[in-house]
């Protein structure tokens, strides 16, 4: 759905500094989350000898960057905010990237595998196309994509000061395949809840070659 405000920039800002504006308090709250689930099913799924290269894409206060980096991978951050940029380089001790989700300049070919945990789903349909070819001429071959977004209905728009897509299963695989993606699994969280206690989509993709096959 098109609402007021949909200009790009405008979507990018006011989501930024949402969480700019709540940088301490999204740290607190979120210090805690057991994400343990997301982060095998990425790792499992990477091939070759680790240590790994990471790109944590958003990753907000550096949680999940200081875990891949105490398992023994080499994770770079990427992030919007530039106060939660600040806390993942002090708490993950690793390069983090300052840059908009939908402004990207990534090093091509450079990254084992992706771990986008909720953020995703911030990107506007019309532009996942694009920001999901950047990710995947980002990633080494066969390399590996893990993304978790909030699940929904497709509908799209504002939620409490933050711009979102809520894709169901069916969607955001179209999307990942037109993007020259492989599936490799996908599950909902929490789990061991039902179905509608469970409002994450998680799923993990590998990238194609050029020609749409896998390599190798």
């Amino acid at each position: 759905m098109t609402q007021p405000g949909d200009d790009l920039a405008f979507i990018s800002a006011t989501t930024i500094a949402h969480y700019a504006e709540r940088a301490e308090d999204f740290r607190q709250g979120t210090r805690d989350h057991d994400v343990r689930q997301n982060i095998e099913a990425l790792l499992r799924h990477i091939r070759g000898t680790p240590p790994f290269r990471i790109l944590d894409f958003g990753c907000g206060p550096g949680r999940d960057l200081a875990t891949f980096r105490a398992l023994g991978h080499e994770p770079v951050g990427l992030e919007g905010a530039p106060e939660f940029a600040a806390m993942a380089r002090e708490h993950g001790g690793c390069e983090v990237l300052e840059q908009d989700f939908l402004a990207l300049n990534l090093p091509a070919v450079r990254f084992d595998g992706i771990f986008a945990n909720a953020s995703l789903f911030h990107v506007p349909s019309r532009e996942l196309p694009r920001v999901l070819r950047e990710l995947h001429a980002a990633l080494s071959p066969e390399g590996v994509l893990f993304a978790s977004n909030p699940r929904g209905n497709n509908e799209e728009g504002w939620n409490r000061g933050r711009y979102g897509a809520y894709h169901d299963i069916g969607t955001w695989r179209a999307f990942m395949e037109g993007a020259g993606f492989e599936e490799l699994e996908h599950y909902y969280r929490p789990p061991g809840l039902p179905r509608e206690q469970q409002p994450w989509l998680a799923s993990v993709w590998r990238k194609r070659g050029e020609s749409g096959q896998l390599r190798g």
